[in-house]
């Protein structure tokens, strides 16, 4: 059984250490523009902290749940500039507050979940999914955030948890690409910072991805192309999932 507590522990260090960026900065650079279009740092913390009380009431069942949220909304992108707003309303240091109180009830109110609830968080996703969601979300946010304040990523071995999301989204990817997914097998063979393997799929795939955690992590979060990556692909079926790559909403 999947380890939630483990799993929140390390969701809390990727948050911790994003916070610990943004405290060293200052108010110029929080206004400072990040890879993603239009957002600057200030917007791209305040989205964390707004997604994480998205979370907080998709688990709990109140008024600020994603689905009943887009089920209001004209568009997904109009969900998600809600909280980008209400943060350009407030200081940078009451950003940085509310981020530090979403993100430590999230942790609270996800450390408390079994292991194998479901939570209606988009198609639905069970404990583990969703708590790795999170890290997911706060590792790519934090690239675009530290290439907006010039400080150098550091990769860690939690990459293998958005690895894991990574692959096991492919299905969605492929819905969302408006294909069906292969009947071809995937192997993918990554390589974590630490140089421990990860792994996933037959051993005797044709299709396979082979490389390094962080580029296939970054290629499935949009922030590297494959083509700018030195990710080995092999096969129909390789080449098309890493072409809808996504593993996010």
């Amino acid at each position: 059984m999947t380890d939630v507590a483990e799993l929140v522990r390390d969701l809390e260090a990727e948050q911790l250490e994003l916070q610990s960026v943004v405290a060293a900065i200052d108010a110029d650079a929080w206004l400072a523009p990040t890879p993603a279009w239009g957002w600057d740092v200030r917007d791209t913390i305040s989205h964390l902290a707004d997604t994480d009380e998205m979370a907080i009431d998709t688990v709990q069942g109140g008024p600020y749940a994603i689905n009943d949220l887009s089920a209001r909304a004209a568009s997904g992108a109009d969900v998600t500039y809600r909280g980008v707003l209400k943060g350009r309303r407030l200081a940078p240091s009451e950003v940085a507050s509310w981020w530090t109180r979403t993100s430590a009830a999230e942790r609270a109110v996800l450390g408390a979940l079994a292991p194998d609830a479901r939570v209606p968080w988009g198609i639905g996703m069970r404990t583990p999914s969703l708590v790795t969601a999170r890290l997911m979300e706060t590792w790519a946010h934090g690239l675009d955030v530290r290439a907006a304040v010039d400080v150098a990523p550091v990769d860690t071995d939690r990459l293998a948890h958005i690895a894991w999301l990574a692959t096991r989204a492919l299905p969605y990817a492929f819905s969302v690409a408006g294909k069906p997914p292969p009947a071809e097998p995937l192997r993918v063979e990554l390589t974590l910072p630490s140089g421990t393997p990860w792994m996933s799929g037959p051993e005797n795939a044709a299709a396979r991805i082979t490389g390094s955690a962080g580029e296939y992590c970054r290629v499935f979060v949009h922030r590297l192309s494959p083509a700018d990556t030195n990710l080995v692909i092999e096969g129909d079926a390789a080449r098309t999932a890493i072409a809808v790559a996504r593993a996010f909403l």
